[in-house]
């Protein structure tokens, strides 16, 4: 949807079987042809792989008799992969490369492109294109090497994926403290908020509060001592204790690394 906004014209949208009815759709909205691998054309300048990341070189080997590939691009959105899952389309003339919004994509919520990073590797050609539909996408590309890609990708998984898996250890915290499940909403999201909110404007350092922060020794193991009744949540409290105490400003940072080095 955001190609077809910022002036791409859009000739195929390919998925698999089990994937028709939603492709058809989609489409339909971008004024494209819905096509089954089977029937596929491929005859557009760029081809977008935005499968799986256990699919891509899969995909590629599928598809790469069935254009001629001298000329055109081969791009995948994978964070984790390199444009090397391609090289069986650059063996026949293609130029690839990999694009990686760093982005949540979640069902039923449309993201749009502008301000997000991409993130680009590959050759030249390709990245060069990639680099053009990022910048007409109104997102902000830089350059990343292949061999730190998994990093990359580790880092995204800490800015979405575990920031809410966090925040749903802390849902079952709550249920232990017998917050009523109607107020929980209401209770976790303006601080979390000013959280999110302080952190993008002053920092991490400068964003961190609370216990930790103010060496507060005998808050923290109460903390501990209560969290025996959940000790999934207590493990999850301890290893990001032991990170926080270890990256950010806190007091008392001998003794808090005592207590919780000595925690299982």
């Amino acid at each position: 949807m955001a190609l077809r906004a910022a002036g791409y014209r859009i000739d195929e949208i390919v998925s698999r079987p089990s994937s028709r009815q939603r492709a058809v759709r989609l489409a339909q909205r971008v004024h494209a042809r819905a096509v089954s691998s089977s029937d596929a054309r491929l005859s557009a300048h760029v081809i977008w792989f935005c499968v799986n990341d256990d699919a891509i070189r899969d995909c590629a080997l599928e598809y790469a008799a069935k254009t001629d590939w001298k000329g055109k691009i081969g791009l995948h959105s994978s964070g984790a992969l390199g444009s090397d899952e391609l090289r069986v389309l650059k063996r026949h003339g293609a130029a690839v490369a990999s694009v990686h919004p760093m982005m949540t994509f979640v069902a039923g919520k449309a993201a749009g492109m502008k301000g997000i990073a991409f993130a680009l590797e590959g050759d030249a050609r390709a990245v060069q294109a990639a680099q053009a539909i990022a910048t007409d996408l109104g997102g902000h590309p830089f350059r990343i090497r292949k061999e730190n890609k998994v990093l990359y990708h580790a880092m995204g998984a800490f800015c979405s994926p575990l920031v809410i898996a966090l925040l749903a250890t802390g849902e079952k915290v709550a249920r232990q403290a017998k917050v009523p499940p109607a107020e929980l909403q209401r209770v976790m999201q303006p601080i979390l908020q000013r959280t999110l909110e302080n952190y993008v404007k002053q920092g991490a350092a400068a964003s961190f509060s609370g216990p930790i922060n103010r060496g507060d020794v005998a808050t923290v193991r109460k903390h501990l001592a209560a969290l025996k009744k959940a000790p999934q949540a207590r493990q999850v409290y301890l290893a990001v204790a032991r990170a926080a105490v270890g990256s950010l400003p806190v007091k008392n940072k001998a003794e808090l690394e005592r207590i919780l080095q000595s925690q299982k």
